[in-house]
């Protein structure tokens, strides 16, 4: 199988696709795809990487599985197709962004205009079966997903870096602060949000660091 990705990332992760443990992730994630129920659909698995090439990442987000319910994974981290109901992190996140921006919730959860204007929605796993969280997870993806965090990381210069929970802060923990911009806090679930994400002020931070470097802030 040949992976179909946007053309820069193309170059940058060409070696990646090469490797033999990428190679078998492909293998499992094809015959999963044809055997059993598995989101998101199969020409979203890198809607992430579609929608926000590597030469215009600004700001990374990090996520951990795509959602497992019907309808509701596309392809970025957090972010549910149009007309489908919020999941509370998701809620919450737009909670923040009132609190810290003075905007409103959307009419929609779907995160691709972000996506659009340079944030890259990266969950640390890219499929998951049906009605079943974390199936996915120890087959390879966090280890590509690993690879596109060192890129960024490696071959970019002044990205903003939100690391949600303990999880993205451990994904995340080879970041060079020095050239980067990295925001840490508790994650935007309902267990952990009251512990410090609510308050954090990410998106008003991004976007000040954003404009410091005479870049284009977020809509958020």
């Amino acid at each position: 199988m040949t992976v179909k990705i946007e053309e820069s990332w193309q170059k940058v992760l060409q070696d990646e696709f090469e490797k033999p443990y990428f190679k078998d992730l492909v293998a499992f994630v094809k015959d999963e795809y044809t055997t059993q129920k598995v989101y998101p659909p199969g020409n979203q698995i890198f809607n992430a990487f579609q929608m926000c090439p590597f030469d215009e990442v600004k700001v990374v987000i990090l996520g951990q599985d795509p959602y497992h319910g019907p309808n509701q994974a596309n392809g970025l981290a957090f972010s549910v197709k149009d007309e489908v109901r919020m999941p509370p992190s998701l809620i919450n996140i737009f909670k923040e962004i009132k609190s810290d921006l003075g905007k409103d919730l959307p009419p929609t959860g779907n995160l691709e205009r972000w996506a659009q204007q340079g944030v890259l929605l990266l969950n640390a796993t890219l499929t998951v079966r049906a009605g079943d969280a974390g199936s996915h997870q120890k087959k390879g993806w966090e280890q590509f997903t690993d690879a596109v965090v060192q890129q960024v990381n490696e071959q970019k210069e002044h990205v903003v870096f939100m690391l949600w929970g303990a999880y993205a802060q451990k994904k995340g923990a080879f970041i060079d602060s020095s050239k980067h911009f990295v925001l840490q806090s508790a994650h935007p679930s309902p267990f952990a949000a009251d512990r410090g994400f609510f308050g954090n002020r990410h998106f008003s931070k991004a976007n000040a660091y954003l404009a410091s470097k005479g870049k284009e802030s977020i809509e958020w």
